[in-house]
């Protein structure tokens, strides 16, 4: 997207508005030094099993060698690091380094605590307003109640891509969030993703716009502390072919971005670049994009339904005069004269576009993402989505331009939005229902599921009888009796389900008998279980069931899914029942008669972008 610039600070202007906040006495037995300007803190704490040495030995291990401890509490088990400024920029790293160590117990950055009512300075207005010399000069990450969500996280293990114009990931603003590797250059076909020239501006403000690193003692903060990687898609002129765009979206996906953002467009439509933000959301990653800055229909590939198109609006809450709308609006951010990083000598500079609103809204993402654990192995791009539009605030504008709202941060670390967890599926398999008197019956429960993770808890109660918590159960009876025997299981989300079965202790429940040459006399049962992803095109499983009772007369063909999948069925097999079939389409269980039929043909079809798993259960009928 080209960029309105009005006015331009550099670095110099911004360092007038640091002033000093004040020192305050610590109180306690234990006191500590305070990290310089030039070196940041970090706090190791032991486990029990371990010393104080031990901990020291293994800080000295993985520090670098020009750290040094400054400070241990033997009674408290912990020791503080200082790090010099010229590795503030692994300091993540660092942190993450220590915890995966057995004999740490927790790792991180030091802070400063004040009293609540402690008068610091006319200015201050905020316990979470960071120490960048910047902040008063900007608007975007107060607009969107970022220093509120600092309170939970600064989302320093969500992972964003950049795919946009070269990035100056050593800018000293920007240098913490990446890596050893920082990228890749499309453009050019190296492994540099760094700008070529100072004009090559583009990509270094929108990565400062989503996580300009916050509370660094220089420049200015971003909604989100988030690691990045950049994707060097659009040259120097600030364009770029599809097919480079298509690649750095997958190139991104495979690197495991957590949130692609793609400040980029065009009137166009590109398929190329659609099929690779499917390609993205399959392996996780959400991709965010920029409406466009024609004032008209938003561009692509923003439009595309793969995306969640960001439209601007400025500090007023109202709309950017450029910004593109539409009905594929999904949220609005601020665009107008943010102050980000731009390339070479650690400069800073204000741009205006939906570029700018893009990043601002995958900073916010990266916030709930981290906040709900949704980063990493566990990300999920769809729960990601929900929470991020169903966490925005109405501003009153039109909907083709605010969408759902504002990006909130504060909100969707919360939690609010999103879909609530689906409802998991429990199933009891049984050895027999209808046992002799002091015969075992065995119970199973591990074809329980969830499409939230995995089943935590099994609970089963017998009535009359007792209860038992294990995947797995036995029951025995020295009476005739009927016992009803429920599972209820509860998944990692807390969701829960139950199911029941009655075991019928010295032969079957007559009363529930068909009498002979009933339907039902004779029965058999079959289920099968899958998974489908709707994409685009929407995703189908065929099976085929073959009859075989003795007198077939009809059969129950029941779908369990929480998810938006038809369920079809026939007669007239090997022909495939068509979406359109009246009497089998859109339902969850379909009865057919079997009368001269030797088989069905049954497909379960995801809808449109409809993904998640499925229980089938045949029930066939005789007389």
């Amino acid at each position: 997207m080209s960029d309105h610039r009005p006015t331009t600070t550099d670095r110099r202007t911004i360092l007038k508005t640091t002033g000093a906040i004040g020192a305050l006495a610590g109180v306690g037995a234990v006191t500590s030094a305070s990290a310089s300007r030039n070196s940041t803190e970090i706090i190791v704490s032991k486990n029990d099993r371990v010393s104080i040495s031990d901990i020291e030995s293994t800080v000295e291990t993985v520090l670098p060698n020009d750290a040094t401890i400054t400070h241990r509490n033997d009674v408290l088990g912990y020791v503080v690091a200082e790090v010099p400024e010229s590795e503030y920029g692994v300091t993540v790293d660092l942190v993450s380094t220590l915890e995966s160590r057995s004999e740490v117990k927790y790792a991180h950055e030091n802070g400063t605590m004040y009293a609540l009512e402690s008068p610091l300075s006319p200015n201050f207005r905020s316990q979470n307003q960071p120490n960048d010399p910047g902040w008063d000069q900007q608007y975007a990450p107060q607009m969107v109640n970022a220093p509120d969500a600092w309170n939970v996280t600064h989302g320093e293990d969500a992972l964003i891509s950049i795919v946009d114009t070269g990035t100056d990931y050593d800018h000293e603003d920007l240098h913490a969030g990446f890596g050893s590797d920082p990228g890749h250059d499309f453009v050019g076909g190296t492994s540099d993703p760094a700008p070529r020239a100072a004009s090559e501006s583009h990509g270094t403000h929108v990565a400062g716009c989503a996580a300009a690193t916050t509370d660094n003692g220089v420049g200015v903060a971003g909604p989100s502390n988030a690691q990045l990687i950049a994707a060097r898609v659009l040259g120097t002129d600030g364009s770029g072919s599809m097919y480079d765009i298509a690649d750095g979206i997958q190139y991104s996906a495979d690197r495991g971005a957590d949130i692609i953002n793609l400040s980029l467009g065009s009137p166009s439509p590109s398929p190329v670049t659609q099929e690779a933000m499917q390609y993205a959301l399959n392996q996780g990653s959400l991709p965010i994009a920029a409406a466009g800055n024609s004032g008209g229909s938003v561009g692509y590939p923003a439009a595309y339904p793969e995306a969640v198109a960001v439209a601007a609006i400025d500090s007023n809450g109202d709309p950017a005069s450029f910004t593109s709308r539409g009905p594929e609006i999904a949220v609005c951010a601020p665009g107008v004269d943010v102050l980000a990083p731009v390339p070479f000598g650690d400069s800073y500079d204000r741009f205006s576009g939906t570029s700018m609103a893009s990043p601002v809204a995958a900073g916010v993402a990266a916030l709930g993402a981290s906040a709900h654990g949704l980063t990493g192995n566990n990300k999920d791009p769809q729960q990601l989505r929900n929470l991020l539009r169903g966490t925005a605030d109405s501003i009153g504008l039109p909907g083709s331009i605010e969408g759902d709202g504002l990006v909130n941060a504060a909100a969707i670390v919360d939690g609010g939005g999103g879909d609530p967890p689906e409802e998991p599926t429990a199933v009891i398999d049984v050895s027999t229902t209808t046992p002799e008197v002091g015969e075992t019956v065995d119970l199973d429960g591990t074809s329980s599921s969830s499409p939230n993770g995995s089943i935590d808890e099994y609970h089963w109660n017998a009535q009359p009888g007792g209860e038992v918590t294990s995947p797995t159960a036995t029951l025995t009876r020295d009476e005739e009796i009927a016992v009803d025997v429920t599972l209820t299981v509860t998944d990692t989300a807390g969701a829960s389900a139950s199911d029941t079965v009655t075991i019928v202790f010295g032969g079957d429940d007559d009363d529930d008998d068909p009498e002979p040459g009933e339907c039902g006399e004779e029965t058999n049962t079959a289920s099968a279980s899958g998974s489908l992803d709707g994409g685009w095109y929407g995703d189908t499983d065929n099976y085929t069931y073959d009859v075989s009772t003795a007198n077939p007369c009809d059969a129950t063909v029941t779908l369990s899914t929480s998810e938006d999948f038809d369920l079809l069925v026939t007669t007239d097999v090997p022909t495939q029942p068509a979406r359109s079939t009246a009497d089998t389409a859109n339902a969850d269980e379909i009865t057919v008669d079997l009368d001269g039929v030797d088989n069905l043909g049954i497909v379960v079809r995801a809808g449109y972008f409809a993904s998640g798993e499925y229980e089938l259960d045949i029930l066939e009928r005789g007389k």
